[in-house]
C-alpha cells in the first residue's frame, strides 16, 4: 500500500468475558495490526478487565481505560459517550483511519489491510466494511444479519479520519449508525458494505440483542428510525422485506411496533431537518427505483459536493 495506514480502534465494552477473547486474538491476528488500539470499559462487573489487563501487558499498542459503573447497559447514546471517552484522548490527525469497534466479533486476517486498500483505490469511501453474521446454535449455519450495502456496519465502524471529522462524528442517539452514513452522502463521501468472504465476520451476539432479547432490540430498531426521519413508506416497506430474516415474522412486527408507538406518542425526531429532507428524497428513490441504483444515483450526483470539498 502506498497510502497512509495508521488506523485507531476504539472499543467501548461491557461484561464481553464471553467474547472478548475471540476479538482481541482476531485483531492481534491481524496482517496489518492498528496503531493504537483504545479500549474503554464501561464499568464491566464479570472477568472482562482481567482478560483485557492480560492482552494489554502483552501488547504496547492497547491501551485500557475505565469508566465508573452506571449500573446498567446503556445503548445507543451511551456506547457513543463511551466512544468518544477514548477518542477525546488522540489527535485525530496522527491517524489515517478511526474506527469503532465492538468486542464481540470474530474477524477475518486481512480484515483492515482490505479494507484500507480499496479505500485507497477509491478516494471517496468515507467508511466501509464487510457484513455481519452470526452462527445458528441448531443447525452451525452462518446467516447474515440483515444490513444495506449503502451502509458501513455499526458493530465495526471503520471510518477515512477526514470524513469522519467531516460530518461532526457520531450523534449520541438511537439510530447513530444510520444516521452518520446518509450524513457521509451529503457531504459528497460513498458508505460502503461488501458480502466478501475476505472480510465478512462473525458476529458472536446477533444484533438487537446485547440488551435483554431480540424482542427490545427489534424494537428499539423501530424507535431508532423514526427518530432518524424514516418515512412511513419506507418503514413499512422495510419491515416487509426483513419478514423472512430471524426471528421470522415477530421480528418485524417488533419493529413497526417501536416506530408507530413512537409516533403516537409524538417522541422527538432527529432536529436536523436539512438531514431528514436529504434522507426523504433517498428513501422515496429507493422505493421507486431500489436501493442499489438510488444510491449509486446520489452518489454519482453528489460526486460534484466531494470535489468541491477536495479540490485536486
Amino acid at each position: 500500500m502506498s497510502g497512509g495506514q495508521r488506523y485507531c480502534l476504539i472499543t467501548p465494552c461491557r461484561d464481553e468475558e464471553q467474547f472478548a477473547r475471540r476479538t482481541l486474538d482476531s485483531v492481534v491476528s491481524q496482517s496489518i495490526l492498528p496503531s493504537l488500539w483504545i479500549i474503554v470499559d464501561d464499568g464491566s462487573k464479570d472477568g472482562t478487565p482481567a482478560i483485557l489487563a492480560e492482552y494489554a501487558a502483552r501488547f504496547p499498542w492497547i491501551r485500557i481505560m475505565r469508566r465508573d459503573d452506571r449500573g446498567f447497559r446503556k445503548l445507543g447514546g451511551g456506547v457513543i459517550d463511551a466512544f468518544y471517552h477514548g477518542y477525546a484522548t488522540i489527535n485525530p490527525g496522527d491517524f489515517d483511519f478511526v474506527c469503532k469497534l465492538d468486542l464481540d466479533l470474530d474477524l477475518p486476517p486481512k480484515y483492515f489491510e482490505i479494507l484500507m486498500r480499496r479505500m485507497e483505490v477509491e478516494p471517496r469511501i468515507g467508511t466501509a466494511s464487510g457484513k455481519p453474521y452470526f452462527v445458528e446454535e441448531k443447525t452451525g449455519r452462518k446467516v447474515m444479519e440483515t444490513c444495506g450495502d449503502e451502509n458501513s456496519v455499526g458493530m465495526v465502524k471503520f471510518y477515512r479520519t477526514a470524513c469522519f471529522e467531516q460530518i461532526g462524528g457520531f450523534v449520541r442517539e438511537l439510530m447513530w449508525d444510520g444516521i452518520d452514513c446518509h450524513r457521509c452522502r451529503m457531504l459528497g463521501w460513498i458508505a460502503v458494505s461488501w458480502d466478501d468472504p475476505d472480510l465478512n465476520f462473525v458476529h458472536l451476539r446477533p444484533m438487537g440483542t446485547s440488551d435483554k432479547n431480540w424482542w427490545t432490540g427489534r424494537v428499539r430498531h423501530g424507535v431508532g428510525q423514526y427518530f432518524m426521519g424514516t418515512g412511513v413508506c419506507y418503514m413499512l416497506a422495510s419491515a416487509i422485506n426483513r419478514l423472512a430474516h430471524p426471528p421470522i415474522l415477530l421480528g418485524s412486527w417488533a419493529i413497526l411496533w417501536g416506530y408507530f408507538k413512537s409516533m403516537i406518542l409524538r417522541r422527538p425526531r432527529y432536529g436536523d431537518k436539512q438531514f431528514r429532507n436529504f434522507l426523504s428524497k433517498w428513501q422515496w428513490s429507493s422505493l421507486i427505483h431500489g436501493k442499489p441504483k438510488a444510491t449509486a444515483s446520489l452518489n454519482a450526483a453528489q460526486a460534484s459536493i466531494w470535489k468541491h470539498i477536495h479540490p485536486g
